[in-house]
Formats: structure tokens, sequence, C-alpha cells
């Protein structure tokens, strides 16, 4: 049997490799941290964490106790919540935009699911526009969506810019059209590219028009074109090119939370609490 207590002070040790970030994390002493992580490693029987002076990493057998660590304590989390009659239960329509399945969104919900097998999750997978006219019809509880900068609405994840993206040998002649890979209308990143380059007297031509974010990347890898993309969500084959090609700027967009007011509140607060208190950054192999 392994001990929660050492166990969630195991993590905190592993995500901030320090235990002098893990006992501020913690509002605990860095000796009480030590002395957790000691205990731990006794009861394992294995060494799971090796220190030096410059620097704390996890052993293999501390990454294979970081994965435990993780299961055993959302599975006590999930028993107590329903043992103690608080288990959430419902139904809870779920509307996302589908290049925020490039995030760390995918993980965020398995994690939720786990904590709260009794939630019966649908998810719907769309482009923003017409998420958010079916949160308005209230045929969805709660929209992950890009939005516009400034609107004031919803609960803010995170701000990003968007730019011009493409493949590293993708080129464009002086003076001809920009070949757009877009999102089929109604699109808030297809609108933001085709109002920009407008403003900018450029001309353009579609040269892929889709309906998910897989057509966007296989066609800016082919180099057919170049897409718009929020900046931190670029993937690695890829590059910016809004200098390269003198390409007019974007402006910011926002990954903002909606929900609809009718909805079960306490359903739609696990949930986008669940994806505040998370990095978005991007999925590693994005």
């Amino acid at each position: 049997m392994f001990d929660s207590l050492q166990l969630k002070t195991f993590l905190a040790v592993a995500e901030t490799q320090s235990f002098t970030g893990a006992a501020t994390q913690l509002g605990l002493s860095q000796p009480t941290v030590s002395q957790h992580v000691r205990k731990l490693e006794k009861a394992a029987g294995r060494m799971l964490i090796a220190r030096d002076t410059r620097e704390v990493r996890l052993t293999d057998n501390g990454d294979a106790m970081a994965g435990f660590a993780r299961t055993i304590l959302a599975a006590q989390e999930q028993a107590l919540s329903y043992f103690s009659g608080s288990a959430m239960r419902g139904r809870l329509r779920f509307g996302v935009a589908d290049d925020l399945a490039i995030t760390q969104l995918p993980r965020i919900l398995r994690h939720f699911r786990q904590l709260y097998p009794q939630i019966n999750l649908e998810l719907t997978v769309s482009q923003s526009p017409p998420l958010l006219r079916r949160l308005r019809a209230g045929q969805l509880d709660l929209i992950f969506i890009k939005y516009m900068t400034g609107t004031g609405e919803g609960t803010l994840v995170q701000r990003d810019r968007l730019v011009w993206a493409g493949h590293g040998k993708t080129t464009l002649d002086d003076g001809a059209p920009v070949p757009l890979i877009a999102y089929q209308a109604p699109s808030l990143s297809r609108q933001m590219a085709i109002d920009a380059l407008e403003r900018a007297g450029r001309t353009w031509r579609i040269t892929c028009n889709t309906r998910e974010i897989n057509g966007v990347l296989a066609a800016a890898r082919a180099g057919i074109g170049l897409a718009v993309f929020p900046q931190s969500l670029i993937p690695e084959d890829l590059v910016q090119v809004t200098n390269r090609f003198d390409l007019p700027t974007l402006g910011d967009v926002d990954f903002t939370l909606l929900s609809n007011p009718l909805a079960n509140q306490e359903l739609v607060e696990a949930l986008s609490s669940a994806i505040l208190g998370r990095a978005l950054r991007k999925a590693p192999d994005a």
C-alpha cells in the first residue's frame, strides 16, 4: 500500500522538478517533502528520484511510479466521491472546435471521464460558428471554441495570435495570389484570413477547402498552400511564414468556454474547471 500524501508529494516534485517548488506548491516545508519522497522510495524498494547539485529528475522506476500514482490518486478520489454520495451524474453535451484536438484537450477529457464515470459526456466536434449556433439553440451545454478577442463573452482559457504557416519549402512568387488552405465557411480563421488579405490589397485563391484540421494539416504538409494557425498550435513540421511572404497580420483569437444557462451548472462547472486547471499547450506528437 502506498500512502496518498506521499504520492501527491512525489508527483509535485516530478511536475516541478524541484523539492523547493513542490514544497511551495503543497504548502509544506522542504524537509517534509524530502521525508515523504524517502518514505515512498522505501515502500517501493526502489530509487524514484535522482538528485544532484544541478537537477532533480525521475529514474525509470520514478517514471513508472508517476503513472501509477496518478491512477491510484484518481481512483481514490473517484471512490471517495462515489461512496460519499456526491458523485455527479447526468448528461453533458460538450462541443469543441476540431483544431483544439491538437492540444492537451483529449488527455484532459480522458482524465475527466476517469474522475466522473457517471457523467455521460457527449462530444461534438465541429467549427466554432456552428457550435456557437447549436449552443444558443439549446442543443449543447458547453462549448470550447476559438472566439474573437475582446468580445467579453464566456470564460477565457487562453489568448493566442493567429499567424500564417506552411511547409518550409513552400514558395510564393511576387504578385502571385496567396494560396489559401481554409476551412469551409462559416469559419473564423477563414474569414479573418480573407479580410486581412483584402485589406492589404493581396489577391488570393483557395487551394484546399476542408471541414477538419486533418485536411488543413495534410494540405499544408503537401505544400499546396498556406494555412492560418494559432501560434501555439503550429505543428513542428510546419513553419511560420508571415514575414517570409510579407503577409498581413491577422490579430488575436481567444480560446473560450461558453455555457448554456439552462444546462446542469454543476456538470458544466466540473468540466470547465478541468480545462482551466490544466495546461493547454500543444500535445507532444502534434
